[in-house]
């Protein structure tokens, strides 16, 4: 048994030296393939990650939305909806909301305003993200200058700025009271943007909403799980943009790869014949090509996957954040709570590191097949 493990780790001490003699060769193909998987891994710890924290967020929101629809577009909403709502049997709660987009021409984005439904916020005062701070440059108990629906300026004050820790969904929100908000808007008394609905029992959400649908053929009600598949599908929508413009450089490693362990140089023939010739087996000859293409192709993807968490987590995706997070000026700057797919990971190893490591192995044991005499004289 010792002498057993003692051969193997001779074999393995071999591959590592076999390695080192061409370094060059092996350090740029390292360097590639942990280019890859650093790329392919970034994307599944962002995607991943983010709609994580989708979930988080839209757990707390209204169980239904209720839009109403005019000629297929988002209409504004009679508040007396709400009230007849409300007694269908099985909903809980009918809270009519206001809000809307306002368009800055100082840095040429919009914010998301809103009025909260606790009146935490007085006339005259808004509270915003931080976000919309960091562009305006301002801090509690600024004045910030909108416009009104008429034209005419409208000073608000900050009452306060929220925390960083709510950027990811409030970097261009801008809370505000119902007056200033008529005040800025100017929407038609009894009306509200869309109603959000509770419901005591999640099983019976379809069942009242086929309910508002046939009650009020206008309306549309949308529930929180169509919510949470669409933010899905635009999560992998932005992630297989991204995979299919680096699929041209995968493309390229792929055969770069294959070039490279399935064609044996002369040198490396020549070394496989003097081993065979001072009595190595066949199966020493594959375990030791197997050493040294697991070491390449594991030492990549550890590399790349570790390069990867610091890039999504601690760096927030920098790289390629403009792809994924979508156009915007004011970007929310966060920093994600790590969540890995350990499913995804191991489909990454097994589509990286197995398939290099088996490509070095069968011309291997073409090569160790073959006379040792034409090996080493080729």
């Amino acid at each position: 048994m010792s002498s057993f493990i003692n051969r193997h780790r001779n074999i393995i001490d071999f591959a590592l030296s076999s390695l080192l003699r061409r370094k060059i060769k092996n350090i740029s193909l390292l360097g590639v393939y942990t280019l890859i998987i650093f790329v392919l891994a970034s994307l599944i710890f962002f995607v991943h990650a983010l709609r994580r924290e989708a979930a988080l967020i839209l757990k707390n929101a209204p169980d239904m939305v209720v839009q109403r629809l005019m000629a297929g577009r988002h209409e504004l909403i009679p508040v007396d909806y709400g009230q007849k709502i409300s007694s269908i049997r099985g909903v809980q709660d009918v809270v009519p909301r206001l809000w809307g987009y306002y368009f800055d021409p100082a840095i040429g984005s919009n914010y998301t305003v809103m009025v909260p439904r606790d009146n935490m916020v007085q006339p005259d005062n808004i509270i915003i993200g931080t976000g919309v701070a960091r562009v305006r440059k301002a801090s509690v108990r600024d004045l910030i200058a909108f416009q009104a629906y008429d034209k005419t300026p409208l000073l608000l004050m900050i009452q306060q700025i929220l925390p960083y820790e709510s950027e990811l969904v409030a970097a261009d929100l801008i809370l505000m009271s119902e007056q200033d908000f008529q005040s800025m808007f100017n929407l038609p008394k009894g009306y509200a943007t869309d109603l959000a609905v509770s419901v005591a029992n999640p099983r019976e959400l379809v069942t009242v909403a086929t309910k508002i649908a046939e009650q009020f053929p206008d309306t549309r009600p949308i529930l929180k799980s169509e919510i949470l598949r669409t933010y899905d599908s635009v999560f992998d929508w932005r992630g297989g943009m991204m995979i299919v413009i680096m699929s041209a450089a995968i493309l390229s490693f792929i055969i770069f790869a294959w070039d490279k362990a399935t064609g044996l140089s002369a040198e490396e023939r020549k070394e496989i014949g003097i081993l065979k010739s001072i009595g190595w087996e066949t199966s020493d000859v594959l375990f030791l090509k197997f050493w040294e293409g697991i070491v390449i192709s594991l030492s990549a993807f550890l590399c790349g996957v570790l390069l990867a968490y610091g890039h999504v987590f601690f760096f927030s995706a920098t790289i390629f954040e403009h792809a994924l997070k979508g156009w915007s000026i004011l970007y929310p700057q966060f920093r994600l709570v790590p969540a890995i797919d350990a499913f995804q990971l191991t489909v990454l190893f097994a589509l990286s590191v197995l398939p290099y490591t088996v490509a070095t192995i069968v011309p291997a044991w073409l090569a160790a097949s073959a006379d040792p005499d034409a090996a080493m004289r080729s």
